[in-house]
């Protein structure tokens, strides 16, 4: 991602629309790291999120309604005291800066207006929020930074705020002469010399610049026409930084991956969204829900891991006694040749010479014997041997087939849990493993009846409902309980998946309906980050559950085979709208 200080700028201009002259009605600090200020004007509405988090700094219009803290954090009382509402009368950024000041007109605790300014810096590892009196003092920061831990630039209450120290580079805004540029001494990589002479730019801005001007990111400026890339150059700068558009390159899944001001095309086909605010929304919505459902999820996460990783070793231990069982015939002929021989075999003996008559030249072999058994004890133990490993061979063969389904089976829920979504979802999948005796009931926690999940609901393009299973019990509930026997049934081929359904009404659906059904059903499977993914699909009364099988695990034989791209016409673009999800 790109939010360099030129993103910053046009996301500033955003907040200017809308926020100049409101007014802070709320002040909420939902994490350590984040604030957000609810304002309103007469013609708008709308929140403001400062996060000035180390990993993920940003700032910009909001939607998300995070929860709230039981006992606000000192530094949102603060806020509250100093700004509730005062009225925002200005914006301003240092030039090519990650930096934005904020300019309140309130009143003293005298009441006379007086002008209060809230500093956000946005840069990387020194991030922080400061509040600051109308003299310029710091009143509070959300980072404090003593003496010991900088000279420089301190940050504790009382303390004259210091601005960070300007940018030296050159600024891509003012004119400049790319001929002279190009030709200068200094980095042979165009973008690195982009990255390495102008400010505020970010190194995926400067690689689109790269190929746009010289056809690749990585294009050495000596094999470059210097006269026409210093004119591509200005085009490129002196359209986005005048015209910056929140565009996005998104995964497969549609999960934005990479954002800047500009088209970014060094990863393909990218797309443009709505508003910058928007943008960014969607963006850290969607990758701090997966990270805090992947936080959640993590024990559960890790003891269905333990166990595949358990039973892959006793698999391959089993597979290996089971190939030596494949020897055994050979135990039954020894046992027919010392059968053949007991009249030269004394008790006491510990190997016996007899000729091997199943061997064409009729070999002498040495056939190792119990010298505490009877010659007749001898043969016999060869021959039960051999039962031995008959036997063997059937139990061994049965229980691998039922480890390998069980292997699939816990498979299959580590799949649900890299999808699920909602802590609903992860509270059903512990269930299962806890019904399957996979997880041990949570002791001391007091048990409340659930809600039951319904299965995700979308609508084709021609108007049939189409039902996706969350998760295993979903699968079999949605297939044998909730579905017609002739409605339409579609699973990813050989892969973990939800089982999707076409609710047909006593109908044929139409073609498209069965290739958005099939895109679903790619989606939902773990291989939904790649393309061309073949689907199964047949009718629901070919498909039968495997007797005393896991959940979510069936069988079929009559069905066709289709390609499909996972997430593509029915599963909506989410920067533009939800997903369809009953």
């Amino acid at each position: 991602m790109a939010f360099d200080a030129f993103f910053l700028s046009a996301v500033l201009e955003e907040v200017r629309e809308t926020c100049i002259g409101a007014r802070i009605d709320k002040i909420h600090q939902p994490s350590r790291d984040t604030l957000i200020l609810q304002m309103h004007s007469r013609e708008h509405r709308g929140k403001l999120l400062f996060a000035a988090n180390p990993t993920a700094p940003r700032l910009h219009l909001t939607t998300a309604s995070p929860e709230n803290p039981a006992e606000p954090p000192m530094f949102c009382m603060l806020l509250r005291k100093h700004l509730m509402g005062a009225k925002l009368s200005d914006i301003s950024q240092p030039p090519m800066e990650r930096a934005a000041t904020f300019t309140f007109d309130c009143t003293d605790e005298m009441g006379f207006p007086v002008q209060k300014r809230l500093v956000a810096e946005l840069m990387g590892r020194t991030c922080n929020l400061y509040l600051l009196s109308p003299e310029g003092r710091i009143i509070d920061c959300l980072r404090r930074i003593g003496l010991d831990e900088s000279a420089k630039r301190a940050a504790l209450p009382g303390l004259n705020y210091q601005e960070p120290e300007a940018v030296t580079k050159q600024n891509p805004m003012e004119p400049v002469d790319y001929a002279a540029f190009l030709s200068a001494p200094g980095a042979d990589v165009l973008a690195d010399r982009l990255m390495d002479t102008f400010g505020g730019l970010s190194p995926l801005v400067c690689r689109e610049a790269a190929l746009f001007a010289g056809g690749d990111t990585d294009v050495r400026i000596d094999l470059l026409n210097v006269d026409a890339v210093a004119e591509k150059l200005r085009l490129f700068f002196t359209e986005h930084l005048n015209h910056p558009r929140p565009y996005y390159y998104a995964l497969p899944d549609g999960t934005p991956k990479q954002f800047a001001f500009c088209p970014i095309r060094q990863y393909g086909a990218c797309k443009e969204a709505d508003s910058f605010g928007t943008l960014l929304d969607i963006y850290y919505t969607v990758r701090d829900r997966k990270d805090a459902m992947r936080q959640k999820g993590q024990a559960v996460r890790k003891t269905v891991q333990n166990l595949c990783t358990r039973l892959t070793r006793k698999l391959a231990i089993q597979e290996k006694e089971l190939a030596a069982t494949y020897d055994r015939e050979r135990l039954r002929q020894l046992g027919d040749i010392v059968t053949a021989n007991i009249h030269r075999i004394v008790k006491g003996q510990t190997m016996v010479q007899c000729e091997d008559f199943y061997d064409e030249e009729m070999k002498v072999i040495d056939i190792p014997i119990s010298p505490i058994l009877s010659p007749q004890q001898n043969a016999a133990k060869f021959y039960k041997d051999y039962a031995r490993m008959k036997n063997a061979e059937k139990e061994l063969t049965r229980q691998i087939e039922l480890g390998e389904n069980e292997l699939h089976y816990l498979k299959s829920v580590l799949e649900e849990l890299n999808r699920a979504q909602t802590d609903a979802e992860l509270e059903e999948i512990k269930r299962e493993l806890q019904d399957g005796g996979y997880l041990r009931p949570e002791s001391g926690r007091k048990k409340v009846k659930a809600a039951k999940l319904q299965p995700m609901r979308f609508e084709s393009t021609d108007g049939y409902p189409i039902y996706v299973g969350r998760n295993n019990r979903q699968n079999d509930e949605l297939t044998f309980r909730l579905a017609r026997k002739d409605d339409i049934w579609c699973h990813a081929s050989k892969v973990h998946g939800s089982h999707v359904i076409i609710s047909c009404g006593g109908t044929t659906p139409p073609d498209d309906t069965v290739t958005q059904a099939a895109q679903l059903a790619a989606y939902y499977s773990e291989t939904s980050g790649g393309q061309n993914i073949p689907v199964d699909v047949t009718t629901v009364k070919q498909v039968k559950k495997i007797p005393n099988g896991k959940p979510g695990m069936v069988i079929y034989h009559t069905y066709k085979t289709v390609i499909a791209n996972p997430y593509a016409t029915i599963v909506v673009d989410p920067l533009n709208a939800e997903k369809k999800d009953g």
